[in-house]
């Protein structure tokens, strides 16, 4: 049992050991305090990282990570803040962290940092900008939360991420696109190249009816711009449409009568596909943000 106590060192263990150095306490930390050596620390210890700006993590690439951890081990440490004695917090390494979980690993090699909250926000925000490959509104949203929570200019956010004030500006533009566009480049619908072009443009409903035909036509980055040009000063009206899949079978008696009584309680059409083997969809096509909350109110979705 001693050797056990005694592993993590006299340095280390005398650290979290005190109360100056523990995060709860109400004592003032000048600066962050980083433990250079790494220690074995269990992962039941520790706390998921609140500030992570990766809300996804792709399944089957937390898969080949564990194999790869099986195989050769977590070749980089985890960097975790103290919370209390045994008590630890996330601040990067999440990836790492579930895949040993799915491996039921008990204990993962650490670095162990003394922060406070903003500078473990900074801290955490820094190290996923720069190490995960977050899609471009995560970035965004990262930059954001840098700016505010941390009290930065975009100027000293660029100096703390080795990026131009330009860059910077650049993202925080995204999130000015309506929440159906800024969703389409996160699920790689469009490239940013074709949301920094929608951008320029000033009616949201323009920007969508844009962005529905991109993804039916294939447009390419040039081919907006030179619509955004074209139609900056005129409507612009959406040419794709949702199409409806028409079966093979009539469709009984029982499901038209359905669909009448959704599309007439909605107030909208509802689109019906269904194969032979009895396996479909309903779709409730929307065309803006209004229509969306009004179907919602429908649902009691939607107060």
């Amino acid at each position: 049992m001693n050797k056990k106590r005694n592993a993590l060192g006299r340095g280390l263990s005398a650290i979290l050991r005190n109360p100056e150095t523990d995060i709860t306490s109400n004592k003032e930390i000048s600066s962050a305090t980083t433990v250079a050596n790494t220690s074995e620390i269990l992962i039941d210890n520790i706390q998921i990282n609140p500030f992570q700006p990766r809300k996804e993590f792709n399944k089957e690439n937390l898969y080949q990570l564990s194999e790869s951890i099986r195989n050769l081990g977590i070749i980089q440490p985890i960097t975790v803040r103290k919370l209390g004695y045994d008590k630890y917090q996330l601040i990067s390494g999440e990836r790492r962290l579930r895949a040993s979980k799915l491996l039921k690993i008990k204990s993962i090699p650490a670095y162990i940092r003394i922060a406070k909250d903003q500078q473990m926000l900074e801290m955490a925000l820094v190290e996923n900008i720069q190490r995960q490959e977050l899609n471009p509104i995560e970035i965004a949203l990262s930059f954001k939360r840098l700016i505010k929570e941390c009290n930065l200019t975009q100027e000293a956010c660029g100096e703390r991420l080795g990026k131009n004030r330009s860059t910077i500006t650049n993202f925080l533009r995204l999130l000015k696109l309506p929440i159906e566009i800024q969703d389409g480049l996160q699920r790689k619908k469009i490239t940013i190249g074709h949301a920094r072009a929608l951008i320029n443009l000033d009616d949201d409903q323009k920007k969508i009816n844009i962005f529905h035909d991109i993804i039916a036509n294939d447009f390419s980055v040039r081919e907006v711009e030179q619509i955004v040009k074209d139609f900056s000063d005129i409507n612009y009206k959406r040419s794709s449409k949702i199409k409806k899949t028409i079966t093979t079978e009539p469709l009984p008696f029982t499901y038209q009568k359905m669909l009448h009584d959704i599309s007439t309680n909605l107030e909208t059409e509802v689109l019906f596909n269904r194969n032979k083997k009895g396996n479909g969809k309903i779709i409730i096509p929307f065309e803006n943000d209004k229509d969306l909350e009004g179907i919602l109110k429908k649902f009691k979705l939607k107060n």
